[in-house]
Protein backbone atom coordinates (compact mmCIF):
# COMPACT_ATOMS: atom_id res chain seq x y z
CA UNK A 1 0.00 0.00 0.00
CA UNK A 2 1.50 3.05 -1.11
CA UNK A 3 1.87 6.55 1.39
CA UNK A 4 0.70 9.74 0.91
CA UNK A 5 4.83 10.66 0.69
CA UNK A 6 6.34 8.37 -0.95
CA UNK A 7 9.24 9.41 -2.62
CA UNK A 8 8.98 12.44 -1.04
CA UNK A 9 11.86 14.58 1.44
CA UNK A 10 10.95 16.57 4.65
CA UNK A 11 12.87 18.66 7.23
CA UNK A 12 11.16 18.89 10.41
CA UNK A 13 12.74 20.92 12.85
CA UNK A 14 11.57 20.53 16.85
CA UNK A 15 11.11 16.67 15.19
CA UNK A 16 12.47 15.03 18.80
CA UNK A 17 9.38 16.08 21.08
CA UNK A 18 5.56 16.97 20.99
CA UNK A 19 4.23 18.17 17.55
CA UNK A 20 7.45 17.62 15.80
CA UNK A 21 7.89 14.26 16.77
CA UNK A 22 4.53 12.97 16.15
CA UNK A 23 4.68 14.65 12.17
CA UNK A 24 7.98 12.52 12.27
CA UNK A 25 6.08 9.25 12.94
CA UNK A 26 3.22 9.95 10.44
CA UNK A 27 5.75 11.59 7.67
CA UNK A 28 7.70 8.29 7.82
CA UNK A 29 4.18 6.21 7.98
CA UNK A 30 3.55 7.58 4.75
CA UNK A 31 6.22 6.95 3.26
CA UNK A 32 8.75 9.69 2.93
CA UNK A 33 12.45 10.57 4.20
CA UNK A 34 12.90 12.48 7.15
CA UNK A 35 15.96 14.25 8.74
CA UNK A 36 14.87 15.56 12.18
CA UNK A 37 16.45 19.01 13.96
CA UNK A 38 16.87 19.41 17.28
CA UNK A 39 18.31 20.69 19.83
CA UNK A 40 17.70 18.28 22.74
CA UNK A 41 20.05 15.33 21.80
CA UNK A 42 19.24 13.35 24.34
CA UNK A 43 15.56 13.15 23.08
CA UNK A 44 16.75 12.95 19.33
CA UNK A 45 18.29 9.99 20.27
CA UNK A 46 15.67 8.32 21.89
CA UNK A 47 13.77 9.45 18.70
CA UNK A 48 15.72 7.57 16.69
CA UNK A 49 15.84 4.65 18.84
CA UNK A 50 12.15 4.50 18.08
CA UNK A 51 12.37 4.76 14.24
CA UNK A 52 14.60 1.97 14.39
CA UNK A 53 12.24 -0.51 16.26
CA UNK A 54 9.87 0.76 13.74
CA UNK A 55 12.03 -0.40 10.57
CA UNK A 56 12.56 2.84 9.15
CA UNK A 57 16.18 4.20 10.32
CA UNK A 58 16.99 4.00 6.67
CA UNK A 59 14.63 6.49 6.25
CA UNK A 60 15.53 9.08 9.04
CA UNK A 61 18.40 11.21 10.00
CA UNK A 62 19.16 13.18 13.46
CA UNK A 63 21.21 16.80 13.59
CA UNK A 64 21.29 18.57 17.08
CA UNK A 65 20.77 21.80 15.93
CA UNK A 66 20.15 25.83 16.98
CA UNK A 67 17.16 26.58 14.80
CA UNK A 68 18.43 30.08 15.98
CA UNK A 69 21.59 29.90 13.66
CA UNK A 70 22.28 29.79 10.18
CA UNK A 71 24.87 27.61 10.07
CA UNK A 72 22.91 24.69 11.50
CA UNK A 73 19.70 25.13 9.53
CA UNK A 74 21.59 25.60 6.16
CA UNK A 75 23.36 22.15 7.27
CA UNK A 76 20.25 20.75 8.51
CA UNK A 77 18.93 21.21 4.91
CA UNK A 78 21.96 19.93 3.25
CA UNK A 79 21.71 16.98 5.02
CA UNK A 80 18.65 16.12 3.29
CA UNK A 81 20.00 17.09 -0.21
CA UNK A 82 23.19 14.92 0.61
CA UNK A 83 21.76 12.14 2.19
CA UNK A 84 18.52 11.52 0.18
CA UNK A 85 19.19 13.53 -2.92
CA UNK A 86 16.56 15.73 -2.88
CA UNK A 87 14.02 18.37 -0.57
CA UNK A 88 10.23 18.47 -0.76
CA UNK A 89 9.27 19.91 2.69
CA UNK A 90 10.26 22.02 5.51
CA UNK A 91 8.24 21.99 8.95
CA UNK A 92 9.62 24.75 10.56
CA UNK A 93 8.49 23.93 13.70
CA UNK A 94 10.78 24.00 16.33
CA UNK A 95 9.62 26.41 19.38
CA UNK A 96 10.10 27.10 22.88
CA UNK A 97 7.75 29.16 25.49
CA UNK A 98 9.83 32.19 25.64
CA UNK A 99 9.40 35.05 27.57
CA UNK A 100 6.61 34.79 30.22
CA UNK A 101 5.12 37.43 32.62
CA UNK A 102 4.31 41.42 32.67
CA UNK A 103 5.71 43.34 29.89
CA UNK A 104 7.07 45.77 32.30
CA UNK A 105 9.26 42.96 34.02
CA UNK A 106 10.36 41.12 30.47
CA UNK A 107 14.20 41.64 29.86
CA UNK A 108 15.03 42.95 26.75
CA UNK A 109 17.39 39.32 25.99
CA UNK A 110 14.44 37.66 27.02
CA UNK A 111 12.07 39.28 24.35
CA UNK A 112 15.25 38.99 21.85
CA UNK A 113 16.20 35.26 23.02
CA UNK A 114 12.13 34.55 22.03
CA UNK A 115 12.34 36.00 18.72
CA UNK A 116 15.75 34.12 17.55
CA UNK A 117 13.87 30.68 18.38
CA UNK A 118 10.39 31.61 16.98
CA UNK A 119 10.58 34.01 14.42
CA UNK A 120 14.12 34.35 13.16
CA UNK A 121 14.45 30.68 12.55
CA UNK A 122 11.46 30.71 10.68
CA UNK A 123 12.98 33.54 8.39
CA UNK A 124 16.00 30.95 7.87
CA UNK A 125 14.24 27.60 7.25
CA UNK A 126 12.47 29.20 4.38
CA UNK A 127 15.32 31.16 3.11
CA UNK A 128 17.67 28.04 2.88
CA UNK A 129 14.76 25.15 2.01
CA UNK A 130 13.69 28.03 -0.71
CA UNK A 131 17.10 28.40 -2.20
CA UNK A 132 17.28 24.22 -2.42
CA UNK A 133 13.57 24.36 -4.07
CA UNK A 134 14.09 26.94 -6.62
CA UNK A 135 17.38 25.49 -7.95
CA UNK A 136 15.49 21.54 -7.90
CA UNK A 137 12.49 23.56 -10.08
CA UNK A 138 9.85 21.16 -9.18
CA UNK A 139 8.02 22.87 -6.93
CA UNK A 140 7.83 21.80 -2.46
CA UNK A 141 5.94 22.39 0.53
CA UNK A 142 7.30 24.76 3.60
CA UNK A 143 5.25 24.68 6.65
CA UNK A 144 5.70 26.90 9.92
CA UNK A 145 4.34 26.98 13.48
CA UNK A 146 2.37 29.49 14.09
CA UNK A 147 -0.22 29.81 17.22
CA UNK A 148 -3.57 30.88 17.86
CA UNK A 149 -2.08 33.00 20.42
CA UNK A 150 -0.97 35.21 17.33
CA UNK A 151 -4.52 35.68 15.84
CA UNK A 152 -5.11 38.64 18.46
CA UNK A 153 -4.65 39.16 22.33
CA UNK A 154 -5.06 36.57 25.47
CA UNK A 155 -3.73 33.81 23.75
CA UNK A 156 -0.56 33.75 25.44
CA UNK A 157 2.11 35.54 26.55
CA UNK A 158 3.12 38.28 24.66
CA UNK A 159 6.07 37.87 23.33
CA UNK A 160 5.36 34.55 22.23
CA UNK A 161 1.99 35.64 20.92
CA UNK A 162 4.21 38.69 19.18
CA UNK A 163 6.22 36.20 17.23
CA UNK A 164 3.64 33.54 16.43
CA UNK A 165 1.75 36.94 14.45
CA UNK A 166 4.98 37.55 12.93
CA UNK A 167 5.07 33.61 11.74
CA UNK A 168 1.76 34.00 10.20
CA UNK A 169 2.40 37.20 8.59
CA UNK A 170 6.12 36.12 7.19
CA UNK A 171 3.90 33.25 5.42
CA UNK A 172 2.00 34.87 3.75
CA UNK A 173 4.16 37.36 2.54
CA UNK A 174 6.31 35.10 1.51
CA UNK A 175 3.81 33.12 -0.76
CA UNK A 176 3.51 35.37 -3.00
CA UNK A 177 6.67 35.45 -4.06
CA UNK A 178 7.64 31.71 -4.38
CA UNK A 179 4.06 31.02 -6.31
CA UNK A 180 5.47 30.67 -9.23
CA UNK A 181 8.33 28.43 -8.53
CA UNK A 182 5.06 26.43 -7.48
CA UNK A 183 6.38 26.74 -3.70
CA UNK A 184 3.74 26.56 -1.23
CA UNK A 185 4.25 28.31 1.61
CA UNK A 186 1.55 27.36 4.66
CA UNK A 187 1.44 28.10 8.15
CA UNK A 188 -0.72 25.77 11.24
CA UNK A 189 -1.77 27.71 14.12
CA UNK A 190 -2.42 25.09 16.94
CA UNK A 191 -4.76 25.87 19.93
CA UNK A 192 -4.19 23.63 23.01
CA UNK A 193 -2.11 20.55 22.51
CA UNK A 194 -1.15 18.53 25.29
CA UNK A 195 2.65 18.40 24.87
CA UNK A 196 5.71 18.93 26.87
CA UNK A 197 6.14 22.42 25.42
CA UNK A 198 2.49 23.48 26.85
CA UNK A 199 2.69 21.91 30.37
CA UNK A 200 6.20 21.98 31.28
CA UNK A 201 5.77 19.16 33.53
CA UNK A 202 2.65 19.85 34.79
CA UNK A 203 0.62 18.45 32.76
CA UNK A 204 -2.88 17.86 35.26
CA UNK A 205 -2.91 21.57 36.21
CA UNK A 206 -2.68 23.31 32.94
CA UNK A 207 -4.47 20.50 31.18
CA UNK A 208 -7.46 20.66 33.56
CA UNK A 209 -7.67 24.74 33.21
CA UNK A 210 -7.41 24.70 29.47
CA UNK A 211 -10.04 21.91 29.29
CA UNK A 212 -12.65 25.11 30.55
CA UNK A 213 -12.06 27.22 27.43
CA UNK A 214 -11.50 24.33 24.82
CA UNK A 215 -15.26 23.78 23.23
CA UNK A 216 -14.18 20.24 21.72
CA UNK A 217 -14.68 17.07 24.33
CA UNK A 218 -10.75 16.61 24.48
CA UNK A 219 -7.34 18.82 24.18
CA UNK A 220 -6.00 18.73 20.87
CA UNK A 221 -2.95 16.46 20.59
CA UNK A 222 0.36 16.14 18.77
CA UNK A 223 -1.60 13.82 16.09
CA UNK A 224 -3.80 16.36 15.26
CA UNK A 225 -1.12 18.81 14.49
CA UNK A 226 0.73 16.19 12.08
CA UNK A 227 -2.58 15.25 9.87
CA UNK A 228 -2.31 19.02 9.06
CA UNK A 229 1.11 19.08 8.26
CA UNK A 230 0.33 15.48 6.34
CA UNK A 231 -1.94 17.41 4.02
CA UNK A 232 0.22 20.33 3.34
CA UNK A 233 2.95 18.47 2.66
CA UNK A 234 1.70 16.28 -0.02
CA UNK A 235 -0.13 16.90 -3.39
CA UNK A 236 -3.48 17.32 -2.15
CA UNK A 237 -2.89 20.83 -1.14
CA UNK A 238 -1.26 21.67 -4.06
CA UNK A 239 -3.48 24.85 -4.55
CA UNK A 240 -2.98 25.57 -1.36
CA UNK A 241 -1.00 28.50 -0.23
CA UNK A 242 -0.83 31.46 1.98
CA UNK A 243 -2.63 30.27 4.14
CA UNK A 244 -2.95 29.94 8.61
CA UNK A 245 -4.33 26.85 8.99
CA UNK A 246 -5.89 26.67 12.57
CA UNK A 247 -6.15 23.56 14.54
CA UNK A 248 -7.51 24.13 17.91
CA UNK A 249 -11.37 22.26 18.30
CA UNK A 250 -12.96 25.61 18.20
CA UNK A 251 -10.65 27.87 21.18
CA UNK A 252 -10.62 30.95 18.52
CA UNK A 253 -13.74 30.74 17.09
CA UNK A 254 -14.82 30.85 21.15
CA UNK A 255 -12.12 33.52 22.31
CA UNK A 256 -8.63 32.50 23.44
CA UNK A 257 -8.44 34.50 26.18
CA UNK A 258 -7.07 31.37 27.71
CA UNK A 259 -5.48 32.69 31.48
CA UNK A 260 -6.72 36.02 31.67
CA UNK A 261 -4.84 39.28 33.15
CA UNK A 262 -6.64 40.00 36.41
CA UNK A 263 -4.51 39.81 39.03
CA UNK A 264 -4.31 36.29 39.60
CA UNK A 265 -3.67 35.71 36.16
CA UNK A 266 -0.88 32.84 36.21
CA UNK A 267 0.97 34.49 33.25
CA UNK A 268 1.34 37.46 35.89
CA UNK A 269 2.72 36.12 38.58
CA UNK A 270 5.54 34.61 37.58
CA UNK A 271 8.64 36.11 34.81
CA UNK A 272 11.90 35.07 32.80
CA UNK A 273 12.00 32.59 29.94
CA UNK A 274 10.94 28.62 29.13
CA UNK A 275 13.04 26.76 26.79
CA UNK A 276 10.28 23.85 26.38
CA UNK A 277 11.57 20.80 25.36
CA UNK A 278 15.20 21.66 24.67
CA UNK A 279 16.36 20.35 27.58
CA UNK A 280 17.87 23.89 28.95
CA UNK A 281 16.42 24.55 32.26
CA UNK A 282 13.73 27.25 32.22
CA UNK A 283 14.70 30.08 34.21
CA UNK A 284 11.98 31.97 35.96
CA UNK A 285 10.99 34.11 38.99
CA UNK A 286 8.59 35.96 41.30
CA UNK A 287 7.20 39.10 40.31
CA UNK A 288 7.16 41.54 42.80
CA UNK A 289 4.03 43.95 43.95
Amino acid sequence: MSGRLDGKVAVITGGASGMGQATVYRFLAEGAKVVIGDMNAETGAATMAAIEQQGASDRAAFLVTNVAEGVDVEALVARATDQFGQLDCIYNNAGIGGAVGPISDTRVEEWDFTFDVLVRSVFLGIKYAARVMQRQGKGGSIISTSSIAGLNGGGGPHAYSAAKAAVANLTRSVSGELARHRIRVNAIAPGVITTPLFHSGQAEKFEAMAKQKVPWPRLGTGEDIAAMALYLASDESEYVTGQNMVVDGGVAANGPDMWGNGPDSPMLRKSGVTHGSTGIANDIRNVEG
